[in-house]
Protein backbone atom coordinates (compact mmCIF):
# COMPACT_ATOMS: atom_id res chain seq x y z
CA UNK A 1 0.00 0.00 0.00
CA UNK A 2 1.40 3.58 -1.06
CA UNK A 3 0.04 6.79 0.48
CA UNK A 4 0.32 10.67 0.52
CA UNK A 5 -0.08 12.96 2.86
CA UNK A 6 -0.89 16.25 2.49
CA UNK A 7 0.37 18.93 4.43
CA UNK A 8 1.87 22.13 3.22
CA UNK A 9 1.08 24.85 5.70
CA UNK A 10 3.33 25.92 8.10
CA UNK A 11 5.61 24.25 10.68
CA UNK A 12 3.47 23.30 13.64
CA UNK A 13 1.09 21.77 11.13
CA UNK A 14 3.30 19.77 9.66
CA UNK A 15 4.78 18.82 13.24
CA UNK A 16 0.68 17.99 13.96
CA UNK A 17 0.82 16.04 10.98
CA UNK A 18 3.49 13.47 11.77
CA UNK A 19 0.93 11.92 14.15
CA UNK A 20 -0.79 10.42 10.73
CA UNK A 21 2.74 9.03 10.32
CA UNK A 22 2.94 7.18 13.43
CA UNK A 23 -0.60 6.03 13.74
CA UNK A 24 -0.31 4.40 10.12
CA UNK A 25 2.79 3.54 10.66
CA UNK A 26 1.89 1.25 13.31
CA UNK A 27 -1.56 -0.08 11.63
CA UNK A 28 0.04 -0.78 8.15
CA UNK A 29 4.13 -1.55 8.81
CA UNK A 30 4.60 -2.68 5.41
CA UNK A 31 2.74 0.95 3.77
CA UNK A 32 5.20 3.13 2.06
CA UNK A 33 4.25 6.82 2.92
CA UNK A 34 5.30 9.52 1.51
CA UNK A 35 4.73 13.50 2.52
CA UNK A 36 4.25 16.65 0.98
CA UNK A 37 5.59 19.80 2.54
CA UNK A 38 5.98 23.42 1.28
CA UNK A 39 9.49 24.34 0.62
CA UNK A 40 11.55 25.48 3.82
CA UNK A 41 9.82 22.42 6.02
CA UNK A 42 11.72 19.30 5.00
CA UNK A 43 14.06 20.09 7.14
CA UNK A 44 11.58 18.73 10.13
CA UNK A 45 11.38 15.01 8.64
CA UNK A 46 14.64 14.82 7.40
CA UNK A 47 15.70 11.51 7.14
CA UNK A 48 12.52 10.14 9.08
CA UNK A 49 12.71 6.21 9.70
CA UNK A 50 8.73 5.95 8.38
CA UNK A 51 8.63 8.07 5.80
CA UNK A 52 9.57 7.03 2.17
CA UNK A 53 10.16 10.09 0.36
CA UNK A 54 9.69 13.87 1.37
CA UNK A 55 7.73 15.59 -1.44
CA UNK A 56 8.37 19.45 -1.66
CA UNK A 57 6.05 22.33 -3.02
CA UNK A 58 7.76 25.37 -3.86
CA UNK A 59 4.78 27.88 -3.53
CA UNK A 60 6.91 30.84 -3.89
CA UNK A 61 9.04 30.82 -7.07
CA UNK A 62 7.42 29.76 -10.50
CA UNK A 63 3.93 28.35 -8.42
CA UNK A 64 1.83 26.90 -11.05
CA UNK A 65 4.42 25.58 -12.94
CA UNK A 66 5.94 23.90 -9.60
CA UNK A 67 2.26 22.78 -9.17
CA UNK A 68 1.95 20.77 -12.26
CA UNK A 69 5.48 19.48 -12.56
CA UNK A 70 4.46 18.38 -8.85
CA UNK A 71 1.05 16.88 -9.81
CA UNK A 72 2.70 14.81 -12.89
CA UNK A 73 5.03 13.55 -10.58
CA UNK A 74 2.45 12.17 -7.85
CA UNK A 75 0.18 10.93 -10.40
CA UNK A 76 3.38 8.80 -11.51
CA UNK A 77 3.38 7.26 -7.82
CA UNK A 78 0.46 5.56 -8.09
CA UNK A 79 -0.54 6.35 -5.00
CA UNK A 80 -3.75 3.69 -3.34
CA UNK A 81 -4.54 6.72 -1.05
CA UNK A 82 -4.21 10.81 -0.90
CA UNK A 83 -4.71 12.03 2.68
CA UNK A 84 -5.06 15.87 2.39
CA UNK A 85 -4.89 17.45 6.09
CA UNK A 86 -5.00 21.07 4.19
CA UNK A 87 -8.37 22.82 3.90
CA UNK A 88 -7.58 24.91 0.36
CA UNK A 89 -7.98 25.17 -3.19
CA UNK A 90 -4.52 24.03 -4.21
CA UNK A 91 -4.18 20.86 -2.15
CA UNK A 92 -7.62 19.84 -3.08
CA UNK A 93 -6.57 20.35 -6.81
CA UNK A 94 -3.53 17.88 -5.92
CA UNK A 95 -5.56 15.32 -4.42
CA UNK A 96 -8.14 15.43 -6.78
CA UNK A 97 -5.53 15.13 -9.99
CA UNK A 98 -3.06 12.42 -7.78
CA UNK A 99 -4.98 9.54 -9.68
CA UNK A 100 -5.11 8.05 -6.48
CA UNK A 101 -8.08 5.60 -5.83
CA UNK A 102 -9.02 6.79 -2.45
CA UNK A 103 -9.03 10.41 -2.12
CA UNK A 104 -9.30 11.98 1.63
CA UNK A 105 -10.06 15.61 3.09
CA UNK A 106 -11.94 17.64 5.07
CA UNK A 107 -15.26 18.71 4.07
CA UNK A 108 -13.63 22.39 4.32
CA UNK A 109 -11.51 22.11 1.37
CA UNK A 110 -13.52 23.73 -1.81
CA UNK A 111 -12.77 20.54 -4.43
CA UNK A 112 -13.76 18.36 -1.28
CA UNK A 113 -17.40 17.09 -3.41
CA UNK A 114 -14.48 15.35 -5.76
CA UNK A 115 -13.02 13.52 -2.94
CA UNK A 116 -14.06 9.61 -2.38
CA UNK A 117 -14.35 10.54 1.62
CA UNK A 118 -14.62 13.96 3.37
CA UNK A 119 -14.77 14.61 7.26
CA UNK A 120 -15.66 17.60 8.87
CA UNK A 121 -12.79 19.74 10.56
CA UNK A 122 -14.33 21.97 13.12
CA UNK A 123 -12.80 24.24 15.63
CA UNK A 124 -14.83 24.68 18.83
CA UNK A 125 -14.69 26.73 21.76
CA UNK A 126 -16.42 25.00 24.22
CA UNK A 127 -13.59 24.65 27.03
CA UNK A 128 -14.43 20.87 28.32
CA UNK A 129 -15.37 19.44 24.84
CA UNK A 130 -13.43 20.08 21.78
CA UNK A 131 -11.26 17.70 19.48
CA UNK A 132 -7.48 18.64 19.23
CA UNK A 133 -5.75 18.87 16.01
CA UNK A 134 -4.16 15.59 16.24
CA UNK A 135 -8.09 14.10 16.63
CA UNK A 136 -9.50 16.42 13.81
CA UNK A 137 -6.43 14.76 11.65
CA UNK A 138 -7.14 11.26 13.25
CA UNK A 139 -11.00 11.53 11.34
CA UNK A 140 -8.62 11.50 7.91
CA UNK A 141 -7.63 7.86 8.55
CA UNK A 142 -10.04 6.67 10.79
CA UNK A 143 -11.48 3.60 8.36
CA UNK A 144 -7.66 2.76 8.18
CA UNK A 145 -6.44 2.70 11.40
CA UNK A 146 -9.05 3.21 14.78
CA UNK A 147 -10.11 6.43 16.49
CA UNK A 148 -7.51 7.26 18.46
CA UNK A 149 -5.19 9.53 17.75
CA UNK A 150 -1.10 8.90 18.50
CA UNK A 151 0.96 12.18 19.80
CA UNK A 152 2.99 14.03 16.95
CA UNK A 153 6.45 12.46 17.10
CA UNK A 154 9.97 14.23 15.49
CA UNK A 155 13.25 11.88 14.79
CA UNK A 156 16.26 14.48 15.46
CA UNK A 157 19.61 12.65 14.00
CA UNK A 158 22.51 11.55 15.97
CA UNK A 159 24.36 14.91 14.77
CA UNK A 160 21.72 16.87 16.13
CA UNK A 161 22.20 15.41 19.75
CA UNK A 162 25.83 15.56 19.42
CA UNK A 163 25.60 19.31 18.13
CA UNK A 164 23.80 20.10 21.93
CA UNK A 165 25.70 18.21 23.76
CA UNK A 166 27.73 21.40 25.00
CA UNK A 167 24.62 22.99 26.10
CA UNK A 168 23.34 20.07 28.72
CA UNK A 169 26.50 20.14 31.52
CA UNK A 170 24.43 22.22 33.94
CA UNK A 171 20.15 22.03 34.35
CA UNK A 172 18.63 24.22 31.67
CA UNK A 173 15.35 25.97 30.41
CA UNK A 174 15.03 26.70 26.80
CA UNK A 175 12.37 29.78 26.13
CA UNK A 176 11.12 30.33 22.45
CA UNK A 177 9.72 33.99 23.13
CA UNK A 178 8.56 35.32 19.56
CA UNK A 179 5.92 34.48 17.51
CA UNK A 180 4.72 35.75 14.07
CA UNK A 181 1.78 37.13 15.45
CA UNK A 182 1.84 39.95 17.97
CA UNK A 183 -1.23 39.04 20.31
CA UNK A 184 -0.01 35.41 20.65
CA UNK A 185 3.48 36.59 21.89
CA UNK A 186 4.11 37.05 25.44
CA UNK A 187 5.79 40.75 25.69
CA UNK A 188 9.53 40.72 26.36
CA UNK A 189 9.01 42.83 29.08
CA UNK A 190 7.32 40.28 30.55
CA UNK A 191 9.85 37.45 29.46
CA UNK A 192 12.64 39.79 31.00
CA UNK A 193 10.69 39.78 34.34
CA UNK A 194 9.66 36.31 34.06
CA UNK A 195 13.82 35.90 33.38
CA UNK A 196 15.14 37.33 36.90
CA UNK A 197 13.30 35.13 39.11
CA UNK A 198 15.13 32.51 37.43
CA UNK A 199 17.17 30.62 39.86
CA UNK A 200 20.72 32.05 38.85
CA UNK A 201 21.96 28.46 38.93
CA UNK A 202 19.98 27.47 35.88
CA UNK A 203 21.02 28.13 32.53
CA UNK A 204 18.73 29.75 29.79
CA UNK A 205 18.49 29.06 26.28
CA UNK A 206 16.58 31.75 24.19
CA UNK A 207 15.36 29.82 20.71
CA UNK A 208 14.38 30.79 17.40
CA UNK A 209 14.79 31.47 13.68
CA UNK A 210 17.49 33.86 12.53
CA UNK A 211 14.56 36.60 11.91
CA UNK A 212 14.14 36.12 16.28
CA UNK A 213 17.79 36.82 17.33
CA UNK A 214 17.83 40.90 17.70
CA UNK A 215 14.55 40.31 19.81
CA UNK A 216 16.65 37.52 21.69
CA UNK A 217 19.31 39.97 22.45
CA UNK A 218 17.54 42.48 23.56
CA UNK A 219 15.89 40.08 26.12
CA UNK A 220 19.27 39.56 26.97
CA UNK A 221 20.58 43.04 27.24
CA UNK A 222 17.21 43.75 29.95
CA UNK A 223 17.85 41.01 32.00
CA UNK A 224 19.65 40.91 35.01
CA UNK A 225 19.76 36.76 35.00
CA UNK A 226 23.45 36.02 34.02
CA UNK A 227 23.33 32.66 32.24
CA UNK A 228 21.66 33.23 29.43
CA UNK A 229 22.68 32.20 25.82
CA UNK A 230 20.98 33.86 22.69
CA UNK A 231 20.68 30.36 20.06
CA UNK A 232 18.18 31.66 18.00
CA UNK A 233 19.16 31.00 14.35
CA UNK A 234 22.06 29.67 15.36
CA UNK A 235 20.31 25.50 15.43
CA UNK A 236 18.21 23.98 13.44
CA UNK A 237 14.35 22.64 14.00
CA UNK A 238 15.65 19.48 14.74
CA UNK A 239 18.68 20.01 16.60
CA UNK A 240 16.58 22.54 18.74
CA UNK A 241 14.05 19.35 19.26
CA UNK A 242 17.37 17.84 20.76
CA UNK A 243 17.46 20.07 23.14
CA UNK A 244 14.60 20.84 23.96
CA UNK A 245 14.18 17.02 24.91
CA UNK A 246 16.85 16.99 28.05
CA UNK A 247 15.79 20.88 29.03
CA UNK A 248 13.87 21.60 33.05
CA UNK A 249 11.50 23.03 30.77
CA UNK A 250 10.62 24.70 27.70
CA UNK A 251 8.30 27.93 27.77
CA UNK A 252 6.64 28.98 24.53
CA UNK A 253 4.02 30.65 23.14
CA UNK A 254 1.09 29.26 21.10
CA UNK A 255 3.45 28.52 18.10
CA UNK A 256 5.91 25.94 16.50
CA UNK A 257 8.26 25.79 19.29
CA UNK A 258 5.23 24.39 21.37
CA UNK A 259 4.84 21.43 18.71
CA UNK A 260 8.43 21.22 18.65
CA UNK A 261 8.04 20.21 22.51
CA UNK A 262 4.63 17.97 22.14
CA UNK A 263 6.71 15.72 19.05
CA UNK A 264 9.88 14.87 21.78
CA UNK A 265 7.45 14.79 24.61
CA UNK A 266 9.58 17.26 26.45
CA UNK A 267 8.52 19.22 29.17
CA UNK A 268 6.47 22.19 27.73
CA UNK A 269 4.90 25.40 29.79
CA UNK A 270 2.57 27.66 26.72
CA UNK A 271 1.86 30.88 27.59
CA UNK A 272 -1.87 31.90 25.53
CA UNK A 273 -2.16 35.36 25.36
CA UNK A 274 -5.13 36.41 22.19
CA UNK A 275 -5.51 32.60 21.87
CA UNK A 276 -6.78 29.67 23.92
CA UNK A 277 -6.33 26.07 24.05
CA UNK A 278 -9.66 24.64 23.11
CA UNK A 279 -8.72 25.90 19.63
CA UNK A 280 -7.16 22.66 19.73
CA UNK A 281 -3.42 22.69 18.87
CA UNK A 282 -2.38 22.62 23.29
CA UNK A 283 0.50 20.90 24.18
CA UNK A 284 0.75 17.39 24.01
CA UNK A 285 3.82 16.22 26.80
CA UNK A 286 3.42 14.13 29.28
CA UNK A 287 4.45 17.25 31.20
CA UNK A 288 2.42 19.90 30.10
CA UNK A 289 1.23 23.44 31.95
CA UNK A 290 -1.02 26.22 30.16
CA UNK A 291 -0.55 29.85 31.52
CA UNK A 292 -3.18 32.07 30.90
CA UNK A 293 -4.96 35.17 32.07
CA UNK A 294 -7.53 34.08 34.97
CA UNK A 295 -9.68 37.26 34.29
CA UNK A 296 -12.47 36.14 31.81
CA UNK A 297 -12.06 39.00 29.03
CA UNK A 298 -14.56 39.51 26.74
CA UNK A 299 -12.53 40.40 23.95
CA UNK A 300 -10.80 36.86 24.74
CA UNK A 301 -9.71 35.07 22.17
CA UNK A 302 -9.93 37.60 19.31
CA UNK A 303 -9.12 35.58 16.66
CA UNK A 304 -7.61 31.80 15.39
CA UNK A 305 -4.38 33.29 14.49
CA UNK A 306 -3.64 36.28 16.45
CA UNK A 307 -3.49 40.16 14.95
CA UNK A 308 -0.46 42.31 14.53
CA UNK A 309 -1.92 44.62 17.43
CA UNK A 310 -4.54 44.18 20.14
CA UNK A 311 -7.80 44.84 18.50
CA UNK A 312 -8.24 46.79 21.91
CA UNK A 313 -5.13 48.67 22.73
CA UNK A 314 -5.00 47.27 25.94
CA UNK A 315 -3.47 43.86 25.47
CA UNK A 316 -4.77 42.68 28.74
CA UNK A 317 -4.57 39.10 28.10
CA UNK A 318 -0.92 39.03 27.92
CA UNK A 319 0.30 41.76 30.45
CA UNK A 320 -2.29 40.52 33.26
CA UNK A 321 -0.65 37.04 33.09
CA UNK A 322 1.14 36.58 36.48
CA UNK A 323 4.82 35.79 35.77
CA UNK A 324 5.34 34.33 39.56
CA UNK A 325 3.08 31.06 38.07
CA UNK A 326 5.33 30.47 35.29
CA UNK A 327 7.65 30.23 37.61
CA UNK A 328 6.29 28.12 40.17
CA UNK A 329 6.06 25.43 37.81
CA UNK A 330 10.66 24.98 37.94
CA UNK A 331 10.51 25.93 41.67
Amino acid sequence: MKLLIIQTAFIGDVILATSLIEKLKLHHPNAVIDFLVRKGNESLLKEHPHIGECLVFDKNKTKYTNLFRLIRKIRGKKYNYVINAQRFFTTGLITVLSGAKHKIGYNKNPLSFLFNMKVKHEIGTDKLNYKHEIERNQLLIQKLTDAIAQNPKLYPLVNDFEKVKIYKSIPYICIAPTSVWFTKQFPMSRWVEFINLVDENIQIYLLGAPSDAQACENIINDASHKLIKNLAGKLSLLTSAALMKDSIMNYVNDSAPMHLASAMNAPVCAIYCSTVPNFGFGPLSDISHVIEVKDDLDCRPCGLHGHRACPEGHFKCANKIDVNRMISIIT
